[in-house]
């Protein structure tokens, strides 16, 4: 019925047959097809029913439409006028004034007259000034309407003004100021969505009305910072868009502002000062009055609520935003001055928590703009200037930490400075290496002074950014570190200098961790030394004792983050220090307690508090030395730490507050240790534990209402919508995070816990933020609690809840509050716990207190302890496991919801159910289902609580999503209620959006696949999906539309036809200003892009072509989809998206680049070759002469420099452009043609298609070396990697220029660069590529100048032991390489595959020789010292005591470890993926086992052999690349060899020791050398490995071996061409036929069995049907099939299938064999008719004769040789009479007979119907392979019995000879059969000139038709002749013929007869069964006569 929806008037008669439910949603579908139908039609189309049209929409408007649907009205009405006529506007314009005019104020009249003010801000916005001077009584009206209006009438009329404002423009300039005052109001307005399209409409007004942003601007400012107040996230971002707006305003007002008005000069404009004085103001004062000079506002005290302070930090962003990154530049230092001035004012540093807070606020300021729309060199200005303030700053402090000229507020402005200054050297990586070394600017120095400010937080901020400065630069660690510990011994005098220089040291070891290259093993050692003596003389000076103790437990606590290599021989010193720290008894705690003063007291409890911190770092990042003896010893100094803290209240109550602090950090450091120790080691202390916990969560020992933070992450995520946890998805989440309910929220700062400096932290924040101790301490203990839970007793589990409930009533109003959301909190840590480990609560009491205490969480007005209740009730459920307890909570929950109408009642136990169902799922729950939908249902049509609403949708989002099929019944009403809610729930009820967009999803999902279906109902459904899916879509909120994007995301990967993607892509490519909307556009793309790559490129590309303009926030790029991508990779700075935008890129890419190959290199070029900033730092007029290109696109057609030039690409952009290079030529490496010039051009010039890399062989070269010369390590590493390629795929094309290398070769480079790079050259010249001694000369010399970083005391230590071993192993294997190439020659390396001509010149091998020889001493004693210390410390443990005691040459001994694991990386497969270096060292045994001696030793060792070959067969297994498996091969057939070879050795020495043997004949004695012997026990080791092997490719050849190894199971994944599977099968093969060679008579008979089963195997397995083309089932078959043949032709001949030790058993084998093969034809038809053929022709015709001579063998191979011959594939009967040629020739009668007399006839037979239906070239092969058969028969057949089958020939090719007359007509075929025919005829009559003239004779008829073709060709020869001008003697026929034969070919009686003669000769009666044969083609009834005379 929908359907009929679809018209350009509205069906009125199909909507009155509509049901009342089901019309609106018709209506909404008309009007949506309608509003698509008019964007596309001209006036004529709508001419004759416009007027129609125009009465029907009015009348819409007095139908009560809901939003979408007036919104749409509004749309098509204003359309219809743009094309249409223009009659009917101002009368329509009319009715919708009269309708505001109405005075009906009751609510059923509010929806039409929310459709008349739509419908007028819609033509408005469409016709502008078409409207005519009716604006201005519409305004009025209204601006009337507005003053009584509801809220629902104030938003759309705001909306309306705006549009009437934009549509207008400046010819509307009499009402702005109208517009002005009623929207100044509405930023103040009651309800928030007023404020936010009031604050819309404004900010259209800007644009046109000069008075805001001149004589109303400072006003306009003072409304803003009221609308500030009270105000959600959408207030908050439209009241700043508007503010930073309007000021930015000032600063770039339209020119004809600038010029002037007519009645005046030019408007006094506020200056840049004045301006940014206005967000100063607001910021530190708020909505007070507004104040000029800055005086009086430092002065003040008043405090300004966070949501305005928050509000104008967003202000500031977007009024940098809007001036641009060009004013950015040119300001930077005037905003960095004004910015420090703000962050100095004590108004915003009143108190710890507001200075904090204004820090993150100016740090949000300078990373959204400096770190977000500066270029790299405009951020390397930017720390520059930076850097120059902080030195400013230092300059200006006094010894007490305040600044000298304003008195305060000087270490915030150093924190914030030193803050971003880290984030932005670490942004730019090591590209800030100029910037850190510049020795004028002195960067490092300027923040190492800061370590010695007064102030705690200032040094931290200065550690802090030393760490980032240090992980950009790995290099400077070390130095910097060095420099540091120097520091602090010299000043260890100074508390400050102490405390600052611990700092850095403690940061720079957290971040070695994080570093490519590491520090040397020995500076961890020193450090901790310096640590143990900061703590030993502690005590030596009051002064300093805490600053000493506090650095001591700190570093010490840093270097357990270097792992076990280091603290392993550390940890007994540190047992000790950890001992020491702790009292040994009771005893020494009480005598603590008696004489201990406050002093002590402190200085005692921070080092106790260090302490327990380095036990904690020690379990985190050193777990696998906490073994149960480690832990056993830990457990002292704990247990001493629990005693102390359980008796030291009274201390703490003695000495007032300055314990409390101290106390408080040992309880957190305590409750952190033992949340990393197994809770089963500390049980005994359980008690004492758990009470301190329970005292910490339920405050009873703080005054203070302390929340956790933990409560958002303990419920569930997808709970955000209720919770508001989806803020900490935004952009603004920095600053967001300050106006959340709990404790401290957003406060976080490094001075809080000072063990953030060396511990892992989120990296996507600025820099740790560690919440405050108070809230900390809450955190950890509530932790704690929830892991220890499982383990208590339930006697304690029910003392605690009782406890909880009474701690609960016992608290009032906040404080009750605080104490429920902790409990609340650590009660759900608990149940996560315990569904985790299986456990439960099945102790009824437990139970029921348990569920006593959540229970009455639900009906909390706090909505988050609501949803913790909600959370907790299904937890407990999920845990109980009793459908009883189920039942009792949902029928609870049922009860409360029918009775309660509050909206609180409502919310929390819609929620309960929800979670019920989400725990327990939904065959748990299924008996509650359709209660809970049916009462979820009902509440969600509550229209007059939209929270409600939002509760009872989420829930029932949750009961779908887990309902899963029991969920299918329910969709339809489920759906029509999501339907009527989208057209009814006003817009601004954003939330119950968002709630309807995730029911939609689980809607989806449950529906799932079947959406593909046709049935009525899911097409219903679908449909019904769809239009929910675009309803939501067209909501003005970018939540609610990330929604949106997310459900057809889900509909296109369950229905993908049914998504129009035309529409979905334009919508996804529109960059958001939010980033949930953003995340979801990008991973729809990503999803969109593996599927559908290129019709998504093509809608975006061709949406983006037909844009006139770009509009505001979109990205338009030339190259398309993949170039607005990787223009967002430069302005994102959320990781998710930027993996969203990765995975999308490479989708496209893996899809497109073959295909698209100049587009994508055309991107990738850009991207690597835009490295230069567009904003151009020298500001001279005009700019620089010989700019680039780049930097002149931002240049407008006037002259003037774009304000927002694109950022040019960053760093981490272009190494991902460098892998999409990388990433093309990997793709293309199936297809020769890419790297093949001359095929490319050939394919190019005859096909006309394709593009080649090939052909941008030099465009690739130049990115590869861009990269690779780049300043970024990561960038040069990739550019390496591209080159490598570039050598590896183009080895043949000529040589580039290669001086990118030579900065890798440079001292200071870094050792994994270095390393690359040489491997890198060596590749280079082991490719052939160079072609003279100077290419040569140029790389070689890179090389040499590497050598000297081999010398032991060359190096400066700054790295770890093991990159320096990484970096001189990569230098010598890149020397190894060279070598072998200069010793390998030009016929391995250069030569052009067809041989004609050297890619050098003849003597260029010997010249790198020449150049190698000169290092070749020093090289071969490193190579060898590399080798030996390999071999040292491959040793196991327990001969460490013998390596040498100074280390080797690539090692010491305190490294050996660290070493050990870089030898194995390097040299073993099992440490790496890559197979080179396997191949490597197979090919170096390969290499040692062609050598003379080495395979001597190793052919008489047969143990060491055995031992290789396991070795081998363990390759064979492990690994997953077939290079690995073919050298295995390779290297088992070299042992092979040497063993046979060996074998071969002793047999002569003892024939010559036994001289009868040498004269004797028989070696029967020296064939028991062999392995087996007499007895035949083998080794299988060999044999082992060739069946891995054969499995591993063809896994069915040995299902029961594949069973009992599943490595085996699958194929490896790591080959690609077919050509490498089969030469290693091949090899293979090969090997198995030389293994009986090893062997005595004995033994290779007991090996046979095992290869027979093998070579079978595999003949079955490749000669399946399914396994070749049509093409490849007649030879040349494929290698494999080839080999396998051969092998069992090998097997068959081999000598013991003839020894008579032997025979027997070989023979009895191979009929074994035979008899396999056979049945591999009745194998269902899977094998080929031609390989079994093949496979038994081998054997018979190879294997003695006695083999295929039992009966039971012969009559089935004959019987397959029939039925081949009557398939219906004629290739098949081609090579069964083929392979039947082989055997009829076979030199011995006895083989050859049987198959003579029984298939002979078959092949007549053929020949009888053959030569009749030859029409095509098959049929004629197969004709000629017939008679080649019968031809072998000639020379076999007796003198006296050869004319009568000289007499079938002759009749066969007589038949075959054609009409001459004809024989031009007959075609192709037909004229080769009649020369084929001929040629064999005369060939015959020389042969047997008798027989052939007893023939002719006998049969006339043949003579003739012979003489006739005879004549053809003499006169056929005659015309050829004479065209060619040679005269020819006549040529006469050599016989005459009298006969004619032309009636041969039919004449059956001759035939039949000449047969039956022919085959007498072989003694068989063939009579009965040719005359059947015969008769039953012939003559079906005589056949019947004969049949029943014969029996």
């Amino acid at each position: 019925m929908m359907e009929m929806s679809h018209s350009l008037t509205l069906n009125e008669q199909a909507l009155s047959e509509l049901k009342p439910a089901q019309r609106p949603i018709f209506i909404f579908e008309w009007l949506h097809f309608l509003d698509k139908i008019l964007e596309a039609a001209q006036k004529s189309d709508i001419k004759e029913c416009q007027k129609q049209l125009v009465t029907q929409l009015v009348g819409q408007m007095n139908e009560a439409p809901g939003p979408p649907t007036r919104k749409l009205l509004a749309r098509c009405l204003a359309t219809v006028f743009s094309i249409g006529d223009t009659f009917l506007l101002f009368d329509t314009i009319n009715k919708c004034n009269d309708i505001l005019k109405n005075k009906d104020d009751s609510p059923s009249y509010l929806p039409t007259r929310l459709a008349a003010v739509t419908c007028i801000g819609a033509m408005y916005e469409k016709l502008g000034r078409m409207m005519g001077r009716s604006y201005e009584e519409t305004t009025q009206i209204l601006i009337k309407t507005l003053k009584n209006a509801e809220s629902q009438l104030r938003i759309e009329i705001m909306l309306t003004l705006k549009k009437v404002t934009a549509g207008m423009g400046s010819a509307a300039s009499n009402v702005h100021k109208d517009i002005y005052k009623v929207a100044k109001i509405g930023l103040t307005d009651r309800a928030l969505p007023v404020r936010s399209v009031s604050a819309n409409c404004l900010l259209e007004l800007v644009s046109y009305a000069p008075f805001l942003y001149t004589s109303e601007a400072e006003t306009l400012a003072q409304v803003c910072y009221r609308a500030f107040d009270n105000a959600n996230y959408e207030v908050r971002c439209s009241v700043a868009k508007l503010l930073g707006t309007l000021l930015a305003t000032t600063q770039t007002p339209p020119k004809e502002i600038l010029k002037g008005t007519s009645k005046g000069g030019p408007i006094k404009l506020p200056s840049l000062e004045e301006a940014l004085n206005v967000l100063l103001t607001g910021f530190l004062r708020g909505s007070s009055s507004f104040l000029k000079g800055t005086g009086e506002i430092i002065k003040g005290s008043s405090s300004v609520s966070r949501e305005v302070r928050v509000g104008i930090t967003q202000a500031y962003v977007l009024f940098i935003e809007e001036l641009g990154s060009l004013w950015l530049e040119r300001n930077l230092s005037l905003l960095l001055n004004h910015l420090t001035e703000l962050v100095s004012s004590p108004k915003a540093t009143s108190s710890h928590v507001e200075a904090v807070y204004s820090r993150k606020c100016v740090s949000f300021i300078l990373r959204a703009t400096i770190g977000k729309m500066l270029g790299e060199k405009s951020q390397t200005s930017a720390c520059k200037e930076l850097t120059h303030l902080v030195i400013k700053q230092m300059n200006t402090v006094d010894a007490s930490g305040e600044s000298k000229d304003s008195g305060e507020g000087s270490q915030h402005v150093l924190i914030c400075l030193l803050q971003e200054l880290g984030c932005l050297t670490l942004t730019l990586s090591t590209t800030s290496a100029s910037l850190v070394l510049d020795t004028h600017l002195n960067l490092l120095d300027a923040v190492v002074a800061v370590l010695l400010h007064p102030n705690t937080a200032t040094r931290l901020a200065a550690a802090w950014c030393l760490r980032c400065i240090c992980l950009s630069l790995p290099s400077q660690l070390h130095p910097l570190l060095t420099r540091c510990c120097d520091r602090l011994e010299s000043l260890k005098s100074s508390p400050e200098a102490i405390s600052g220089y611990s700092f850095v040291i403690a940061a720079l070891i957290g971040c070695v961790r994080d570093t490519p290259l590491g520090i040397p093993h020995r500076t961890g050692k020193e450090i901790f030394n310096i640590g143990e003596e900061l703590l030993r003389s502690a005590s030596q000076n009051s002064r300093l004792s805490i600053h000493r103790t506090t650095a001591g437990w700190l570093i010490i606590g840093s270097l357990m983050t270097l792992g076990v290599g280091v603290v392993r021989g550390l940890l007994p010193r540190m047992l000790l220090l950890w001992k020491n720290s702790f009292p040994r008894s009771s005893k020494e705690i009480e005598s603590e307690k008696a004489r201990g003063d406050a002093f002590t007291w402190q200085i005692t409890l921070e080092g106790r508090a260090g302490a327990l911190a380095s036990i904690h770092s020690f379990l985190l990042f050193c777990p696998e030395l906490a073994g149960d003896d480690t832990i056993r010893r830990l457990l002292s100094p704990i247990e001493a730490a629990v005693h102390m803290l359980s008796s030291i209240a009274p201390i703490v109550k003695q000495y007032g507050q300055n314990l409390k602090a101290s106390a408080a950090m040992v309880r957190l450091r305590l409750y952190e240790v033992l949340s990393l120790l197994p809770q089963q080691s500390f049980e005994s202390h359980f008690t004492s534990v758990l009470k301190l916990l329970v005292s910490e969560f339920t405050l009873a020992e703080s005054a203070a209402s302390t929340t956790t933070s933990l409560l958002r992450t303990v419920c569930h995520s997808d709970d955000s919508v209720i919770l508001g946890s989806w803020l900490h998805e935004t952009d603004q989440k920095y600053i967001e995070e300050q106006l959340q309910p709990n404790s401290a929220s957003g406060s976080g700062a490094l001075e809080h816990d000072v063990c953030y400096l060396y511990r892992p932290f989120n990296e996507t924040e600025n820099a740790p933020g560690p919440l405050p101790l108070g809230v900390a301490v809450i955190d950890a203990s509530v932790t704690l609690f929830g892991k220890m839970f499982p383990l208590v007793a339930n006697k304690h589990r029910l003392k605690m809840l009782n406890l909880f409930g009474e701690m609960i009533r016992a608290g009032k109003n906040h404080r009750q509050e605080a104490v429920q959301t902790n409990i609340f909190t650590a009660v759900l840590c608990a149940l996560k716990r315990l569904s985790e480990h299986k456990g439960s609560l099945n102790q009824e009491d437990v139970k029921k207190a348990a569920a006593d205490l959540v229970l009455g969480g639900l009906t909390h007005p706090n909505p988050m302890l609501r949803c913790a209740s909600g959370e907790a009730i299904g937890r407990m459920a999920q845990v109980v496991g009793d459908p009883k307890f189920v039942a009792e909570m949902a029928q609870n929950s049922f009860d409360k919801l029918r009775s309660a109408r509050d909206v609180v009642s409502r919310t929390g136990h819609s929620l309960a159910l929800g979670c019920l169902h989400r725990y327990v799922g939904g065959m748990g729950s299924g008996q509650h289902l359709s209660t809970s939908i049916s009462i979820l249902l009902a509440l969600a049509k509550d229209t007059s609580s939209p929270t409600v609403q939002v509760w009872s949708l989420h829930a029932l989002s949750l009961i779908a999503d887990s309902g899963g099929p029991m969920f299918r019944s329910y969709i339809e009403p489920s759906l029509s209620l999501l339907l009527e809610l989208l057209l009814t729930v006003p817009p601004h009820a954003v939330e119950v959006h968002q709630c309807i967009g995730k029911c939609l999803q689980a809607l989806i999902t449950t529906v799932g696949p079947e959406l593909q279906g046709s049935a009525s109902t899911v097409v219903m459904a679908r449909s019904s999906l769809l239009c929910g899916c675009g309803l939501v879509q067209e909501h003005y909120d970018p939540t609610v539309q990330a929604e949106a994007v997310t459900c057809l995301q889900q509909m296109h990967m369950f229905a993908p036809r049914h998504v129009n993607l035309s529409s979905l892509v334009p919508s996804l490519v529109l960059k958001s200003r939010h980033l949930l909307l953003r995340r979801a556009a990008v991973s729809c793309l990503r999803q969109l892009s593996q599927r559908e790559a290129w019709e998504v490129c093509e809608h975006a590309l061709s949406y983006t072509n037909n844009l006139d303009e770009s509009p505001t926030g979109f990205v338009r790029i030339e190259n398309g989809l993949p170039g607005i991508l990787f223009n967002l990779l430069d302005t994102e700075m959320d990781k998710i998206l930027e993996q969203h935008i990765h995975h999308a890129i490479t989708s496209m890419l893996l899809a497109l680049a073959t295909s698209q190959l100049s587009l994508w290199l055309t991107i990738c070029r850009e991207v690597l070759t835009s490295a230069t900033d567009t904003g151009n730092e020298n500001e001279n007029e005009g700019g620089a002469e010989g700019e680039n290109d780049d930097d002149m696109a931002q240049i407008h057609a006037g002259g003037e420099p774009d304000p927002h030039p694109a950022i040019p690409p960053r760093w981490r952009t272009r190494v991902f452009a460098a892998t999409c290079v990388a990433k093309i030529i990997t793709e293309c490496g199936n297809n020769r043609a890419h790297f093949d010039l001359a095929l490319a051009r050939e394919m190019q010039s005859t096909k006309m298609k394709g593009d080649f890399l090939v052909l941008h062989l030099s465009e690739i070269v130049r990115m590869g070396f861009m990269a690779a010369t780049s300043d970024s390590d990561q960038l040069r590493l990739k550019g390496f990697l591209i080159l490598n390629f570039i050598i590896e795929k183009f080895a043949k094309s000529p040589d580039p220029e290669f001086s990118a290398l030579r900065p890798a070769f440079a001292p200071e480079t870094a050792s994994h660069v270095t390393a690359k790079a040489c491997e890198v050259c060596s590749a280079w010249i082991g490719s052939g590529v160079a072609r003279n001694l100077n290419d040569l000369r140029r790389v070689h010399q890179l090389l040499v100048t590497s050598l000297t970083k081999l010398c032991k005391g060359n190096t400066k230590g700054i790295y770890n032991e093991s990159a320096v071993t990484l970096e001189k192993l990569a230098i010598l294997k890149a020397w190894s390489e060279i070598y072998i190439v200069s010793l390998e020659g030009p016929s391995q390396s250069n030569t052009v595959e067809n041989g004609s001509e050297s890619l050098v010149d003849t003597n260029d091998d010997e010249s790198l020789l020449v150049l190698v020889m000169p290092e070749l001493i020093s090289l071969s004693r490193y190579w060898l010292a590399a080798l030996k210390d390999h071999a040292l410390l491959s040793l196991p443990p327990e001969f460490s005591s013998q390596l040498p005691h100074d280390g080797g040459a690539f090692y010491t001994n305190e490294t050996a470890e660290v070493v050990r694991i870089c030898f194995e990386w390097l040299c073993s497969p099992t440490h790496c993926d890559d197979p080179n270096r396997s191949v490597m060292c197979l090919k170096a045994l390969e290499t040692l086992l062609q050598s003379q001696v080495p395979s001597s030793i190793i052919g008489a060792n047969v143990d060491l052999a055995i031992e290789i070959a396991t070795v081998m067969h363990r390759q064979v297994l492990s690994s997953e690349y077939i290079d690995v498996h073919q050298s295995t091969i390779s290297v088992v057939s070299l042992l092979v060899k040497n063993a046979q070879t060996a074998l071969e050795e002793e047999k002569k020495r003892k024939k010559k020791e036994n001289p009868s043997f040498e004269d004797s004949s028989d070696s029967s004695d020296v064939d028991m050398l062999g392995e087996g012997g007499e007895t035949g026990d083998i080794n299988i080791s060999q044999s082992l490995v060739c069946l891995s092997t054969l499995v591993r490719y063809l896994p069915k050849l040995a299902p029961q071996v594949v069973a009992s190894a599943p490595s085996l199971l699958s194929r490896p994944r790591f080959h690609t061409k077919p050509l490498v599977v089969e030469k290693l099968l091949t090899s293979t093969l090969n090997l198995l036929t030389t293994l009986p060679d090893l062997c005595s008579p004995a033994g290779a008979v007991a090996i046979f069995p095992s290869i027979l089963f093998l070579v079978t195997g595999v003949l079955r397995e490749v000669g399946k049907k399914g396994r070749h083309s049509k093409e490849s089932r007649v030879f040349p078959l494929d290698l494999t099939l080839q080999e396998t043949l051969k092998t069992l032709c090998v097997l068959a001949k081999h000598p013991y299938s003839r020894d008579l030790r032997s025979s027997e058993n070989w023979c009895s084998l191979l009929q074994s064999a035979l008899a396999t093969i056979i049945d591999l034809s009745d194998n269902e038809n899977e094998t080929d008719e031609v390989v079994v053929l093949e496979g038994v022709a081998e054997l018979i015709l190879n294997s003695p004769e006695n083999v295929g001579r039992p009966h039971n063998l012969q009559y089935p191979i004959m019987n397959l040789f029939k039925m081949a011959m009557q398939n219906t594939d004629i290739e098949v009967c081609i090579k069964a009479v083929s392979t039947l040629e082989k055997v009829f020739n076979h030199s011995d009668a006895a083989v050859s007979t049987p198959y003579i007399h029984s298939l002979a006839p078959r092949i007549l037979e053929q020949l009888s119907d053959t030569n009749l239906t030859i029409e095509k070239e098959k049929d004629l092969q197969y004709f000629v392979e017939c008679t080649k058969a019968i031809e072998l028969l000639v020379p076999r057949t007796l003198d006296q019995h050869k004319s009568e089958i000289i007499g079938v020939l002759v009749g066969i090719f007589v038949g075959a000879l054609q009409d001459t007359g004809k024989l031009k007509e007959n075609g192709s075929i037909k004229e080769k059969l009649h020369n084929y025919a001929l040629s064999r005829l005369q060939k015959l009559g020389p042969e047997y000139p008798q027989e052939f003239r007893i023939v002719l004779t006998s049969k006339p008829e043949l003579r003739v038709r012979l003489e006739m073709a005879l004549k053809f060709q003499q006169e056929k020869q005659r015309k050829a002749e004479h065209a060619t001008n040679i005269p020819t003697a006549p040529h006469n026929p050599t016989i005459k013929l009298k006969t004619d034969f032309s009636n041969f070919a039919n004449n059956n009686a001759l035939k039949f007869c000449t047969i039956n003669k022919l085959f007498t000769c072989y003694n068989i009666c063939i009579l009965p069964l040719l005359v059947l044969e015969i008769f039953v083609q012939y003559n079906s009834q005589r056949c019947n006569e004969y049949l029943i005379s014969y029996h």
